[in-house]
């Protein structure tokens, strides 16, 4: 089996997938995930928290990311790649709006930081219990033996450095424009992240590699996934 090299991404349909392997990638990181993850600390805090009080809040955070995984990698066996990650996507977007409007609404009141905890718990749910558990397997799913090496590795690149990015903005947008501010742009992202998801993604689940293969070959300009159905129907 010859190896993959960059010049097979003058394929249109080896393209397409690198394409949507990229896409899936920084839709996992747009989502803010790692700002949470990183500075949750720093969140609890600016809500209202006391110090100790964030730190020990935060530990509510790591603890629902492990469970939530956990529930996320059983639910692969029962539900589809891209139901769960749109699932995934609407949860964590309509949680990232909820943020922005009550950190801005109760802004000040002793509420706020209880609220501001029980969200980012609910959020990281949603992320881990969806949208990380499909990422990994969707990119081992969606590319041929051939291409995965060199297509995983471009996608996880891309995955990286959007993981940098926003690590790097998420401090700067909280001391320039706050924290309500800060999540209503990560909510218009999540958005974007949800149409991209319904128009690019094809449900791998269930499919063969050599069906996934074919339907790219065959129907990779096209955007409908009635068209990956047909293949697989036609296979069996």
């Amino acid at each position: 089996m010859d190896k993959a090299t960059f010049k097979d991404l003058s394929v249109p349909w080896i393209r397409r997938i690198v394409f949507i392997g990229i896409g899936v990638g920084v839709v996992s990181q747009v989502t803010g995930v790692n700002s949470i993850m990183y500075y949750g600390t720093e969140i609890l805090r600016d809500a209202g928290f006391e110090t100790s009080a964030a730190l020990i809040g935060n530990i509510a955070n790591g603890a629902i990311s492990v469970l939530a995984t956990l529930v996320g990698i059983w639910l692969l066996d029962k539900a589809g790649r891209r139901s769960m990650m749109l699932t995934g996507l609407t949860g964590t977007t309509l949680v990232l709006l909820l943020i922005g409007i009550f950190s801005f609404v109760l802004k000040g009141s002793a509420s706020l930081p209880y609220i501001m905890l029980a969200l980012t718990v609910t959020f990281l749910a949603f992320m881990q219990g969806a949208i990380g558990p499909v990422l990994w397997v969707t990119l081992s799913e969606i590319f041929p033996l051939r291409l995965r090496g060199l297509g995983m590795g471009i996608s996880v690149f891309f995955l990286w450095i959007t993981n940098f990015c926003i690590g790097l903005l998420f401090p700067i947008l909280l001391d320039k424009i706050g924290l309500s501010a800060t999540f209503f742009s990560f909510a218009l992202i999540g958005f974007v992240a949800i149409a991209f998801v319904k128009k690019y993604l094809p449900e791998t689940k269930g499919r063969t590699l050599e069906e996934l293969e074919h339907y790219f070959r065959t129907y990779g300009n096209r955007d409908n996934q009635n068209d990956l159905n047909t293949v697989g129907a036609s296979a069996k």
